[in-house]
């Protein structure tokens, strides 16, 4: 008996070896001794380049959201593919941008730190910089994420909420990575700032039944707006329109007010109003301060932020983040 729980110990102690470093926690001022000033080196960038382009904030914010939602927070939808099949290769990324703004950061960073700080790091340092630097929230990220060699396109177009999302498909895509109907509204308000393409939303305008016809769910006097001054056709792929009108460069509640009068640009922000949940998740949100506002969805941002990272000995810290293999 005591051989046999001698054996058992000896593999339990065995398996913690293994199964440690994987499990390893991200954990605040990760690179403070092995590049102290990594942090500072993000912040220092982003300063001096979003004030010369304040939409870089909503770019990058939307890249660390489209990052986390396929294989985790692990700076995947970096990678280019020769074959075109990389997730930023899939309809959702076509439109992302911030690639080489994320691109110049990590030059510096390798020139000071070679092979120490993650692409999937700079992502997520960069978007809550920017967008503390345009007036929006702040939140705490926690460092130590390890990169993904792994990008795949059709996985991109499974994992990332659509904007023609209902509220089914969006509750769905959300829970598959950890988070509730209360952070999809959150998450959602940070389309209080940037712009969309017209061909995101242009099915509501021209032809949400499959036969023509308009979304009854969108205000009528908006899209009569939107059909003469912005998107004058259904395959206009090129024009871009604020998402939250007058106020697409202030991280406010403005947002959410646009969603009860119907003005929500995608149908998954009208979908928000469907469900008797997201309904009062976005009153009590209104209900509230911006700075309450600010604070609750900093808490889900640093919730997007740990899903299924990888750290310890899973992953690595590719050289270029472009370069699966770098």
């Amino acid at each position: 008996m005591n051989c046999l729980r001698l054996i058992a110990l000896s593999l339990s102690l065995l398996l913690v070896g293994l199964v440690g470093p994987i499990q390893a926690q991200l954990q605040m001022n990760f690179y403070a001794n092995t590049c102290p000033n990594a942090e500072k080196i993000v912040q220092d960038f982003v300063s001096n380049h979003v004030s010369n382009a304040p939409s870089l904030a909503a770019a990058l914010l939307r890249m660390h959201f489209h990052d986390c939602f396929v294989r985790g927070c692990d700076g995947s939808v970096l990678i280019n593919s020769t074959s075109g099949n990389a997730e930023r290769d899939s309809t959702p990324n076509l439109t992302v941008r911030g690639f080489a703004f994320i691109d110049a950061i990590k030059t510096v960073l390798e020139a000071q730190c070679p092979g120490i700080v993650s692409c999937a790091d700079i992502i997520a340092l960069s978007s809550r910089d920017a967008v503390v630097f345009t007036g929006g929230p702040n939140w705490s990220v926690p460092t130590g994420r390890r990169d993904g060699r792994i990008s795949n396109a059709a996985e991109a177009l499974a994992n990332i909420p659509p904007p023609t999302s209902n509220i089914s498909n969006l509750q769905t895509l959300f829970a598959n990575q950890g988070l509730d109907l209360k952070d999809l509204v959150l998450l959602s308000g940070a389309h209080t700032i940037g712009v969309s393409h017209c061909s995101s939303f242009t099915n509501r305008l021209y032809n949400f039944t499959g036969r023509g016809g308009q979304d009854p769910a969108l205000d009528s006097a908006y899209a009569a707006n939107l059909k003469s001054r912005k998107c004058p056709s259904l395959n206009d792929n090129t024009t871009i329109v604020e998402m939250d009108p007058g106020s697409r460069k202030t991280f406010d509640l403005s947002y959410y007010q646009l969603v009860l009068k119907r003005r929500g640009l995608f149908q998954s922000d009208s979908a928000l109003t469907t469900n008797p949940t997201t309904l009062s998740n976005i009153n009590q949100i209104l209900k509230g301060s911006v700075e309450s506002f600010f604070s609750e969805f900093a808490k889900s941002m640093e919730k997007m932020g740990r899903i299924n990272v990888k750290t310890g000995s899973a992953g690595v810290v590719r050289r270029q983040c472009a370069v699966a293999n770098s």
